[in-house]
């Protein structure tokens, strides 16, 4: 069989490893020597390997269950077939999720612009974590002023923003805590608004990482959620730090325009 060779790069287009590259460590990634480049790489692709392996495993130990069930009688075969399609199918909408996370790092999506009310998207943000929060026995709430007017952005990615910090305070707190929103203007031009924890907060050697992606500290988690966070809200041309609170537990403080314009920021 005569194999293919890859057609030639033109000159002056982007490498999609550099491109990668650059979009998570910065424009200065492109200047790093090809044996930086290689470590580098070869550590974002081993957190991806790590993330992408426990969903295969299962797929195969299931895979192997319907083989088995397949010699059972047709009754007993029908009711436990249904059971492994529903894992197989959830394992494998895990991986479509691992590799979208992943794709995001080439860059993110355009913002679609509109006027946004702060307030009741992160009333919305507070419904659809609801569940989560009372199962953990962890109160949420919303503090803002009344008079907070919207703001100009993305509606769909600034809620997936929110979602995801929320959801880290969660899994901080872990049980039996809250986790607090307070909104606030920042000035003329900018919006501010901090999610803060009871948990126990951040070492602070973790600071500086905890954006970065794949950087987690949880047994379940991706590492992707705050990574993706400050590339929504960059992408706004705003900013999110992350600190401990003087009384406790963490707080992680969004600064927005109010008239948001796309900005690159790979």
């Amino acid at each position: 069989m005569a194999c293919r060779l890859p057609s030639p790069r033109p000159t002056g287009e982007t490498n999609p490893v550099e491109s990668i590259l650059s979009t998570v460590l910065g424009p200065d990634a492109i200047a790093l020597a090809s044996e930086e480049k290689r470590v580098l790489l070869s550590r974002l692709v081993a957190r991806l390997a790590h993330e992408v392996r426990n969903p295969l495993s299962s797929l195969d130990i299931h895979v192997q269950l319907l083989q088995e069930d397949l010699t059972q009688p047709e009754l007993a075969m029908r009711d436990r077939m249904a059971g492994r399609l529903n894992i197989i199918r959830g394992e494998l909408k895990r991986l479509e999720e691992i590799v979208e996370n992943f794709l995001r790092l080439s860059g993110p999506s355009a913002l679609t612009l509109g006027e946004v009310d702060v307030r009741r998207l992160l009333q919305h943000v507070i419904e659809l974590v609801g569940p989560e929060a009372v199962s953990r026995q962890i109160e949420i709430s919303v503090e803002s002023p009344s008079s907070v007017r919207p703001l100009l952005g993305d509606a769909g990615q600034l809620t997936q923003a929110f979602l995801n910090v929320v959801l880290n305070g969660l899994q901080a707190v872990q049980r039996q805590g809250r986790v607090t929103i307070l909104v606030r203007p920042a000035g003329p031009e900018w919006l501010g608004v901090e999610v803060r924890d009871s948990g126990p907060g951040m070492p602070p050697g973790n600071r500086a990482a905890v954006f970065e992606p794949y950087f987690t500290t949880k047994e379940d988690g991706t590492g992707l959620g705050l990574w993706i966070a400050q590339q929504i809200v960059a992408a706004h041309g705003g900013t999110i730090h992350a600190d401990n609170a003087p009384e406790g537990g963490a707080v992680f403080t969004f600064r927005l325009p109010w008239q948001a314009k796309e900005h690159s920021h790979g």
